[in-house]
């Protein structure tokens, strides 16, 4: 008789989450980090361990990475040096499924402003009560990889339009992130995906119930998710692989991982 699966994800996880909401402090914190290990940060490194084959299914070149520190888990510490919000603690946890080649290449260009993660697509799960979802794309992609995308839905705006309102993805997904108020320079306001050309990010998120979160089939939820009902890789981030790919590959033969394929613009 086979065993029976134990949840990633419990009640104190999520109750540990909102103490540290009331009370966002390093004393309270370093008190709690025991529960913060066993509930929390445990938890999600096992789920990320159990993603991996599932992952590899959907797309090969994604990857659910469970180290400590460094991997597909986000730090719990805030970057406090830059806000007025010196809140030590994210109230959240985030797990981020990245591209084989955001690691491993840095951005193109000189200087500090351009060093850090190559703009690649990836699939993201966010875990805080009552407001836990999952979703892909790319996140605030830097203005190069932003016109690349513009253009993309310009020349391809049927496979664009098949990407993001079929009903597979549509009753699943809504397209998010941040638009501009006015239209790009560059491109026409009369254009009829101008909402879509004026997004500073190309991402979709899709809404999981705290229930979803607790229950012992996390993995075949996600995996659900990521694929679709067809079966088929989620559309958006295929699009966005796509129109960035020849950077990807470009900047990914420097760092030694030019033998993996992406997928092309328009299939």
């Amino acid at each position: 008789m086979a065993a029976k699966r134990e949840p990633y994800f419990t009640a104190h996880t999520f109750r540990f989450l909102r103490g540290l909401a009331r009370h966002n402090e390093r004393p309270w914190f370093e008190s709690h980090r025991e529960q913060y290990d066993e509930h929390v940060r445990g938890p999600a490194l096992r789920l990320i361990a159990d993603v991996q084959a599932p992952l590899r299914k959907i797309s090969p070149v994604l990857v659910a990475n469970p180290k400590g520190v460094g991997g597909s888990l986000f730090r719990i510490h805030r970057d406090v040096r830059f806000s007025s919000d010196k809140r030590p603690y994210k109230t959240h946890v985030g797990l981020w499924f990245y591209h084989e080649a955001a690691k491993a290449t840095p951005r193109a260009g000189e200087g500090t402003v351009d060093r850090g993660r190559l703009d690649t697509p990836g699939l993201y799960l966010h875990v805080e009560p009552g407001a836990c979802f999952t979703g892909g794309g790319l996140w605030h992609p830097q203005p190069e990889t932003l016109k690349r995308l513009r253009d993309f839905v310009v020349d391809n705006p049927r496979s664009w339009t098949h990407a993001t309102r079929r009903a597979e993805f549509s009753k699943v997904f809504e397209m998010t992130g941040e638009s501009l108020s006015r239209p790009p320079k560059g491109y026409p306001p009369d254009h009829p995906l101008i909402d879509d050309l004026k997004r500073k990010d190309f991402v979709a998120t899709s809404e999981l119930s705290d229930a979803d979160l607790l229950s012992a089939d996390l993995v075949k939820i996600l995996a659900k998710r990521y694929a679709l009902p067809t079966g088929k890789r989620l559309p958006l981030r295929a699009r966005c692989t796509g129109r960035v790919g020849a950077n990807i590959r470009s900047n990914a033969r420097e760092a030694s991982v030019a033998n993996r394929r992406f997928p092309p613009a328009d299939y």
